[in-house]
């Protein structure tokens, strides 16, 4: 049998989302390219696996490449990253087109949000294509009811400030950025935030790779 993409070479691979056999080169080149991958494919796994082993970050092509955020931000908030990270993967339930590059613009955009407002002034620009700007809407509101919800906790002289809101969002638009893999249907991000959650709560099936933070 012939590959149906190339028209060359022979039909090894059973591809899940074409629901066709196809070779090995195109389902390594159009993978997450022209051909939308489901999560629990054998083959996106693997090379999922394949590019943690060998991954490395360069910290000049990361967003916010100046600002190292430590660790401790995300565990001082990891209700915040459940939060948002329930918020997401709800609007991908729902918006099935959703990919990681989209929730790294949405995450950068509201970490430049929070950053204006920690210099005193409110300046918003939220992005552009409809998608996304749905998606910062939704994240923004969850923000400030992670606000709430912590400033109740917190003492009258305590409030939550706006630098660690900023801190832990462009922390997350780091992790973002470092676990996507760059292609135009890459969701590697958005399948590691599925899997803080049980079996079945989503559309999508998640991923059976635990990808390190």
């Amino acid at each position: 049998m012939t590959c149906p993409i190339c028209k060359k070479r022979k039909a090894k691979r059973f591809c899940p989302a074409k629901g066709e056999m196809i070779c090995a080169v195109c389902c390594g080149t159009e993978r997450e390219v022209t051909i939308d991958c489901p999560s629990e494919c054998a083959y996106l796994i693997a090379s999922r696996e394949h590019r943690d082993e060998r991954r490395e970050v360069d910290w000049e092509k990361m967003p916010f490449p100046n600002q190292h955020i430590p660790s401790s931000a995300l565990e001082a908030h990891e209700p915040l990253f459940i939060q948002l990270s329930y918020a997401i993967c709800e609007f991908a339930g729902e918006n099935r087109a959703l990919v990681d590059s989209d929730i790294q613009a949405v995450y950068q955009a509201l970490a430049e949000t929070y950053q204006t407002l920690a210099g005193g002034i409110l300046y918003e620009n939220p992005p552009a294509y409809l998608l996304q700007r749905e998606l910062y809407g939704k994240l923004r509101r969850e923000v400030e009811e992670y606000r709430k919800q912590e400033q109740v906790g917190l003492s009258a002289q305590r409030s939550l400030r706006d630098s660690e809101i900023r801190d832990v969002l462009i922390l997350f638009t780091q992790i973002a950025a470092g676990k996507s893999n760059g292609r135009p249907k890459g969701r590697a991000f958005l399948d590691f935030m599925r899997l803080q959650f049980k079996p079945g709560t989503f559309a999508r099936q998640e991923s059976k790779i635990i990808l390190a933070p």
